[in-house]
C-alpha cells in the first residue's frame, strides 16, 4: 500500500455526509483519472461511504482520513480502509493500522514530531496545516535534516491547484492532499462533472512536475 501511495500524486480528501454519494463521487474521481480517495471521519457517514466505496470500487486505493482514536481506526479497518490519516499523530492509532498491516499517515508540524513518526515506523507524514505553518518554506526548512532519513510528506491544508506544483517540485513531498477537488457543496449537489473535471486538472497539473 506505502509503494503505490507513494506513486500518487494527489489525494483527494473528502467530506461525504450522505453515503449515497460515495459511489458516483469515487467514479466521478476515477473518470477524472485519480483511483485514491481520502474519506475523512467528520461525518456520521463516513464508515458506511468507505465499505460502499470498497465494494463497488475494490481496487482503488481507499483510505481514512481525520482518524483521531483506536476506536475509529478499528471501525475504518472494518470498513476497508488499507491507509489512515490524522491532522495529529497518535501512538495508540498509528499501533492500531499497523497490527492490521495498514499504512498510517499521521500530522506532523515540528522536527520533533517528525522525529516521533519516524521512531513508530512511519516513513510517509502528512505536513498540516500546511499553509498555516509556513508553507513550502517552512517545510523545506524543517524536512532538510531529515532527508537522508527517505521520509516523504504529503502536505495538506490550504494547498490547490495553484501552488500544488510549488509543494511537488520539493523531492521530499512524494503528494499533496486537497478539498478543493471535491468540495462538500459540490458533492451536496451532486455535481460529479465537475469534480472529475477538478480531478483531471489536477492530474494534468501534477505532470507538469520536474
Amino acid at each position: 500500500m506505502l509503494e503505490e501511495l507513494l506513486k500518487r500524486p494527489i489525494v483527494p480528501v473528502i467530506v461525504i455526509e450522505d453515503a449515497n454519494d460515495a459511489e458516483p463521487l469515487a467514479e466521478a474521481l476515477l473518470s477524472g483519472g485519480i483511483d485514491v480517495i481520502e474519506v475523512t471521519y467528520r461525518t456520521a457517514a463516513a464508515g458506511e461511504a468507505i465499505a460502499r466505496i470498497k465494494k463497488a470500487f475494490p481496487d482503488m486505493l481507499l483510505g481514512a482520513g481525520t482518524v483521531l482514536s483506536p476506536e475509529q481506526a478499528d471501525q475504518a479497518i472494518e470498513a476497508g480502509a488499507g491507509f489512515g490519516l490524522a491532522p495529529g499523530l497518535n501512538p495508540d492509532v498509528v499501533d492500531r493500522f499497523q497490527s492490521h498491516g495498514g499504512v498510517f499517515i499521521p500530522g506532523v508540524m515540528t522536527p520533533s514530531e517528525i522525529e516521533k513518526g519516524l521512531t513508530l515506523g512511519c516513513t510517509f507524514l502528512k505536513f498540516f496545516p500546511a499553509e498555516t505553518a509556513g508553507g513550502l518554506p517552512a517545510l523545506k526548512a524543517m524536512a532538510g535534516p531529515y532527508v537522508a532519513t527517505g521520509v516523504k510528506f504529503c502536505p495538506t491544508g490550504g494547498v490547490n491547484l495553484a501552488n500544488m506544483t510549488d509543494y511537488l517540485n520539493l523531492p521530499i513531498v512524494a503528494s499533496i492532499g486537497g478539498s478543493w477537488i471535491a468540495t462538500k457543496q459540490q458533492i451536496g449537489q451532486k455535481d460529479w462533472k465537475a469534480i472529475t473535471r477538478q480531478a483531471s486538472e489536477a492530474l494534468a497539473r501534477s505532470k507538469a512536475v520536474k
